[in-house]
């Protein structure tokens, strides 16, 4: 006789049946992720329709490329059957090698590992599996084969031929078999391997990386639960000693007993936070700087919202640079002091700097500049976002919310490094499900801030596209300025791997000063690893030219290597141009405000306050 569990399993439909005999995880698992597909599906509703503009480049490239091409066909189609037989037989060849790992592995030999450079194929499958050695392979000769076909276009310019490279590029990474589950052996070997729960739980980060940015993918780099402004980065002691609508200005404790006289003054680029020179005490040029007896100040800028848009490049001057400088001036009994710019504030140094030769003002006695380009004929490898149709975008976009947002910005900056920036971090996130790491340069890096409406646009058209404070003049505050006005003693430190500021064009726009007095350091690495090297780490080396009355490529080819970090070589030059030895000055000590302690609160405000204000 049928007990009533036998009848209710009678009655059961076979999804039912199906469902009853997975394992507790699987079912766990299943809730999990139609839980998840709910959230997805919302957090998608939510994301607004991008502007079009700011992803790529307008239809008439790529028609102005394919009619280019067909020319190619017409006029020349040898060169262009040749390049598609050598493809053909390319394809052919990976078929063949793809059966013959097959046959080895029949017979129980082992392929020979094909050596290769390239960390997305590091895999054993990609060499030792027919199907993934194939795919391979076939993804590298497409890949091949876009860009020869892009290097071969006659009949378009140079500039879109390099925006149709770059382009071309993104095209191909995004491609890339390892961005996809179904060719990504990584991904499906650990999904094996933990029953799904990779799968899962990559979902969960997906979902969580949608609904953080309004429906907007945007790959989270960093676990950002670790890390506290104020707390276990940007630490060092010091005062915010004075504030208005621009910025904060910090004054930092002294750890020495005597300080050198002319107080020093760091100008961060105001794209991101002041912190990456004082991200952890092992490695901060801040604390470093107070230990060698400078009394030293920073500018925490303001993270602008929407009412800021009609604040231009001269706010930055009048009410940033010029205001810092009296206040450090009152603060520390002074006349003159030292001057620090990074990127784009070393940008606006230089304009600031040509102000006060046009105005006989000298209160700066010496300037550096970490990474700054001033001369924009060679736009590097921001060619392809530096043309009309990408700035009308922008223009367009900022006309409408006031601000250039960082998200922008960073999404910009991440596709010239797109396999390491965003290809490979989302790999990990979404398809091996793991948590990003906790890493204080990746956090620093996601705290990005925005730029006013009309100050972004005058940079975009005025400096960068017309390139006028090199070429004819720029326009400012009743002033017209030139690169040959600035004539304090001056340094410049560039970096040789810089993708953001190439070091070729820094030197270029430096060389074009009017100072007798320069020193030009070239340090290895990048825009950030190369500027912050502390001597401790005994990692990155340096180059020194006395000579920088040449170009570039003479420079560099007659430059002496230097061990270890430049910033000893550094303080030694800024170290002379500092006066006398006097006593330590606490923050405040001569009559300057006591705002609360460093960093201050303008470094906490985020870049999106503003919309969650809005809330």
């Amino acid at each position: 006789m049928a007990t009533t569990d036998d009848k209710a399993a009678l009655g059961a439909t076979p999804q039912e049946h199906l469902l009853a005999a997975l394992p507790d995880k699987l079912n766990e698992n299943l809730a999990r992720v139609e839980e998840l597909s709910g959230r997805l599906i919302a957090a998608l509703t939510r994301s607004a329709p991008p502007n079009p503009g700011l992803s790529g480049p307008g239809a008439d490239l790529f028609a102005k490329a394919g009619a280019a091409y067909w020319q190619e066909w017409v006029h020349n189609p040898a060169k262009v059957i040749e390049a598609q037989v050598e493809f053909w037989g390319e394809s052919v060849r990976h078929f063949v090698e793809a059966q013959q790992i097959m046959a080895q592995s029949l017979t129980g030999e082992q392929p020979d590992p094909a050596a290769t450079k390239d960390r997305r194929f590091s895999h054993p499958f990609w060499n030792n599996h027919p199907y993934f050695h194939y795919i391979k392979n076939q993804y590298l000769t497409n890949a091949a084969a876009m860009m020869e076909a892009i290097d071969q276009i006659e009949d378009l310019d140079a500039t879109e031929k390099r925006r149709m490279s770059y382009f071309g590029k993104q095209i191909v990474e995004m491609m890339a078999p390892t961005n996809f589950l179904g060719t990504n052996p990584d991904a499906l070997e650990k999904a094996l391997e933990t029953e799904g729960q990779s799968l899962v739980d990559g979902l969960e980060n997906l979902v969580a990386d949608l609904e953080a940015n309004n429906g907007e993918l945007a790959v989270r780099l960093v676990d950002e639960t670790a890390f506290e402004v104020g707390r276990n980065i940007a630490v060092t002691p010091g005062k915010v000693v004075f504030r208005n609508r621009m910025f904060e200005l910090l004054q930092y404790s002294p750890t020495t007993e005597k300080v050198h006289a002319t107080p020093l003054i760091i100008f961060p680029p105001w794209i991101n936070k002041f912190y990456i020179l004082d991200l952890k005490q092992q490695n901060s040029m801040i604390k470093w700087l107070v230990d060698q007896g400078y009394t030293l100040f920073i500018v925490s800028w303001i993270n602008p919202d929407p009412s800021y848009a009609d604040v231009g490049l001269e706010d930055y001057i009048e009410e940033g640079y010029l205001a810092a400088i009296e206040q450090a001036k009152a603060i520390t009994g002074q006349k003159q002091v030292n001057l620090v710019g990074y990127c784009i504030a070393g940008t606006t140094l230089a304009l600031t700097l040509a102000l006060l030769k046009k105005r006989k003002d000298t209160s700066v006695k010496s300037a550096t500049f970490f990474t700054a380009l001033t001369d924009f004929s060679d736009q590097g490898e921001f060619v392809p976002f530096l043309q009309n149709d990408f700035i009308d975008a922008i223009e367009e976009e900022v006309g409408k919310t006031g601000i250039l947002e960082s998200k922008i910005m960073a999404r910009t900056f991440s596709f010239l490094r797109s396999n390491d920036l965003v290809y490979q971090p989302a790999i990990k996130s979404y398809m091996l499900g793991e948590a990003p790491p906790a890493f204080d340069l990746l956090f620093w890096n996601g705290d990005g801030a925005n730029l006013p409406a009309r100050m972004a646009v005058t940079y975009l058209r005025k400096l960068c596209q017309d390139n006028e404070f090199a070429q004819g003049g720029f326009k400012i505050l009743g002033e017209v300025l030139h690169l040959s006005d600035v004539d304090v003693p001056l340094c410049s430190v560039a970096c040789e791997t810089d993708h953001i500021a190439a070091w070729k064009d820094c030197y270029r726009g430096f060389t074009q000063m009017g100072a007798k007095d320069k020193t030009f350091i070239l340090a290895q690495s990048g825009h950030i690893a190369g500027i912050v090297n502390p001597p401790s780490k005994g990692k990155y080396g340096h180059y020194t030219n006395e000579d920088v009355t040449s170009d570039s490529a003479t420079w560099r080819e007659n430059a002496a290597p230097q061990q270890g970090s430049w910033w000893p070589m550094w303080n030694d030059w800024l170290s002379k141009r500092s006066g006398r030895l006097v006593n330590a000055r606490l923050p405040g000590d001569s009559g300057g405000e006591n705002l609360g302690d460093a960093p201050g609160s303008y470094v906490l405000i985020k870049a999106n306050h503003w919309k969650s204000d809005e809330k």
